[in-house]
């Protein structure tokens, strides 16, 4: 039924479309359907566009087939966040850089990463973390440790303010103590996940400059972190080359060396495009539509954060009724699994009817359970293009004219 893709161990759908397996093989099943073309474009244009280096948040998905999709296509430096990533990534791609950035790690785990797979990359925000790095490594002389400040959060749609970063108060001194251990010194933040707007950028590199001033110290690297957005209903970013010419503009600014280096480390924005999920629903009931895949599956994000995704739905010939509001029920036996969108959807739609649900690369298969027996192993390759991108030129002149208006 289908022929195997040799270079990705995975099945290559025989109508190479979401449309063309719902109704080919009417699944009982979710089905994940992956999209290389689409990981390999956004991987293009970060290592060609970004003014600087680009590195993979791993966590937003961490399946080897997207790991190599990236390598193949100039992604060569990968922010792991413990010692099951940096495992995974050596031992997927053994040649690439990996760089341990999370700020709270254990130390067995640092010694593991510096001494058994080459990380000499770390970052931390706190004196505490900058004892256990030395320890671990024995007092190495050939780190980049990354301390990281804390910035504001306010222009994402998820903040990750709250948990990690050095105060304004605490900064300068830490950076001055960093500074003596490391061969290289860098500052790091993040600006939180899907930042709708350049601007959150520019307000952290303000941060940087005055925490620079403070310590008085050469840093070698600025890394902006994660947060580049994707495109999604009701978030619609500006085109991504508005966040690169702000931090570049910003890190030119700074009162860095001439060398120093920038970094970010898109996540999101380099795999939301590459998945998504077709599901079937086995019941309506007014405008609660029940489907096969949910809070416990791949939309974790739509049944807990309230994340949008697009929808589509999947027929022999397109319906004729207005769209409406939806909302979603998974599979489980559980309340939770309760998915409130509004998902915009024909008015007829019905169960036996399938439908696809987009932009599930980052975060959607890492967040999976099997909990109370549903899921879905089923993967299949397809050619179409996925259901909203930042990196085609219809789209990205749609996004333009959504920012000047």
């Amino acid at each position: 039924m289908h022929k195997h893709h040799s270079a990705l161990g995975l099945a290559t759908a025989p109508g190479n479309s979401a449309r063309g397996i719902a109704l080919d093989q009417r699944p009982v099943a979710p089905v994940t359907l992956i999209r290389p073309h689409a990981a390999a474009r956004a991987a293009r244009f970060f290592v060609e566009k970004f003014p600087g280096r680009s590195m993979y948040a791993v966590k937003a998905n961490p399946s080897p087939e997207l790991l190599q999709i990236l390598w193949d296509n100039g992604v060569t430096h990968y922010d792991v966040a413990s010692l099951n990533e940096v495992r995974l990534v050596a031992r997927t791609l053994p040649r690439a850089t990996l760089c341990f950035m999370h700020p709270v790690k254990a130390e067995e785990a640092i010694a593991q990463a510096y001494f058994e797979h080459g990380c000499r990359t770390f970052s931390l925000d706190s004196m505490d973390e900058l004892d256990k790095i030395v320890r671990a490594t024995r007092g190495a002389s050939d780190l980049t440790l990354c301390v990281r400040l804390r910035v504001s959060s306010e222009h994402a749609k998820l903040s990750l303010a709250s948990k990690f970063g050095a105060g304004p108060e605490e900064a300068g001194d830490l950076l001055f103590a960093t500074r003596q251990a490391a061969d290289a010194l860098g500052i790091c933040f993040h600006v939180g996940s899907q930042a709708m707007t350049p601007d959150a950028y520019a307000q952290a590199m303000e941060r940087v400059r005055a925490a620079i001033v403070s310590a008085a110290v050469t840093v070698d690297v600025v890394d902006v972190g994660g947060g580049f957005p994707s495109s999604y209903p009701g978030m619609e970013p500006p085109p991504l080359e508005a966040y690169f010419e702000t931090i570049h503009r910003a890190f030119e600014s700074l009162p860095i060396s001439y060398s120093a280096e920038l970094w970010a480390e898109p996540g999101r924005a380099l795999c939301a495009e590459y998945s998504s999920i077709i599901v079937r629903v086995e019941k309506r009931r007014g405008d609660e539509l029940f489907i096969n895949d949910g809070a416990y599956g791949a939309l974790f994000d739509a049944a807990h954060i309230g994340w949008r995704f697009p929808v589509t739905l999947l027929r022999e010939s397109e319906s004729t009724t207005r769209d409406m509001p939806f909302s979603f029920y998974g599979p489980t036996c559980d309340d939770l699994d309760h998915m409130a969108g509004p998902f915009l959807l024909p008015a007829d739609t019905r169960a036996g009817d399938y439908l696809e649900i987009g932009m599930l690369g980052a975060y959607g298969s890492a967040m999976r359970t099997a909990f109370n027996g549903f899921g879905s192993d089923e993967t299949v390759i397809v050619d179409d293009e996925p259901m909203a991108s930042l990196y085609l030129s219809e789209d990205r002149e749609v996004a333009s004219n959504v920012v000047t208006l």
